[in-house]
């Protein structure tokens, strides 16, 4: 075996062995802790130890897979997202994207609300995935005008700051009973998401995982250049409007059910190629979705935990673990271009 097959081998099982424990503890630990044992009794007996199941079946449950299924769609539309735009510092959250989602469901939640129902799954992601595409369309629009990448980020944090505003505005505006939840969903939160929301996310965004892994070979391509991609048949319009939807998509899921969640997908993906030491789309890809979980598992755990019964809001946790990766990125480009 090679060192290169061995890295991966040993990445991977990293990776999944990460993932078990953190669903493990996820679904044991919290402001009541749930023993193994008394776990495996209120599974097999659920009569005998009701509040165990229900604490287990009813809420850690649903939010473990979510975390899992979330996190894992968020590192993967960083993957696309740096690979459309050649550059590793592109992500939802910090090219707005994220955050045109949120203003849209959040529209969306107040209206429905005001007229006295609640939108339902389906709903919450249309308008997700309505929002991030004019965002990405407003992004790919001054991507046109300027040159250099830094303007285009810096752009795309000034529309998420707009769009965000925009959303605590409407936030404060709703009727007083509805903002406690609309906030919270608003700074991102795992909580609160039930097993059916869970089934709806999974049949969206493993589809749309399994369609970007499809494009592994063309996004190998790409990532020499769009000359080269061209010239060994991939079709580049067709192929970017391809990683648009589907970026867009994945974003739109995760604002839709969890709210915005800041840096996982531009710490993941960079973390993954740095483990792996590739940035093979067919390797990175299935890594980085197994990497946002285990990032997302980690972060929600200490967001139930350190304050209990008190909880964090999830971006806050991610933004302490991730904001940092992006930092050091930062510096490791300006420390190669003063080296070239």
């Amino acid at each position: 075996m090679d060192s290169r097959v061995k890295r991966i081998t040993i990445g991977y099982t990293i990776l999944i062995v990460l993932l078990i424990v953190l669903v493990i503890l996820n679904i044991c630990v919290g402001s009541a802790d749930i023993l193994p044992n008394r776990l495996w009794k209120a599974i097999r007996f659920p009569e005998n130890d009701k509040v165990a199941y229900n604490i287990v079946f009813g809420l850690r449950i649903p939010r473990t897979f979510a975390a899992v299924i979330l996190g894992g769609a968020l590192a993967v539309a960083g993957f696309l997202l740096q690979n459309f735009f050649a550059n590793p510092i592109a992500g939802p959250y910090i090219l707005g994207i994220s955050s045109g989602a949120k203003l849209t469901v959040a529209m969306l939640m107040v209206i429905s609300l005001s007229k006295g129902f609640a939108a339902n799954s389906a709903e919450m992601v249309i308008a997700a995935f309505v929002g991030s595409l004019i965002s990405m369309g407003l992004i790919l629009l001054i991507s046109a005008k300027v040159q250099r990448m830094s303007v285009l980020i810096v752009c795309g944090v000034m529309i998420g700051y707009i769009c965000s505003s925009v959303t605590d505005l409407v936030v404060n505006l709703s009727d007083d009973s509805n903002i406690v939840n609309l906030h919270n969903w608003s700074m991102g939160s795992f909580s609160g998401i039930t097993m059916s929301d869970v089934l709806t996310a999974t049949c969206i965004i493993i589809p749309a995982c399994f369609c970007a892994f499809m494009l592994s070979k063309p996004m190998s391509a790409y990532q020499l250049g769009e000359e080269y991609a061209q010239n060994s048949g991939v079709h580049i319009k067709a192929f970017r409007i391809t990683l648009i939807l589907l970026s867009s998509l994945l974003a739109a899921c995760v604002t839709a059910f969890a709210g915005p969640v800041s840096f996982v997908g531009v710490a993941v993906p960079h973390l993954i190629k740095s483990i792996f030491r590739t940035a093979k789309p067919v390797i990175t890809l299935p890594s980085s979705f197994l990497g946002g979980a285990v990032f997302c598992l980690f972060c929600d755990l200490i967001t139930r935990t350190l304050f209990a019964p008190t909880e964090l809001s999830i971006s806050t946790v991610t933004s302490i673990f991730g904001a940092p990766v992006v930092i050091y990125m930062l510096l490791n480009r300006e420390r190669l271009k003063e080296n070239g």
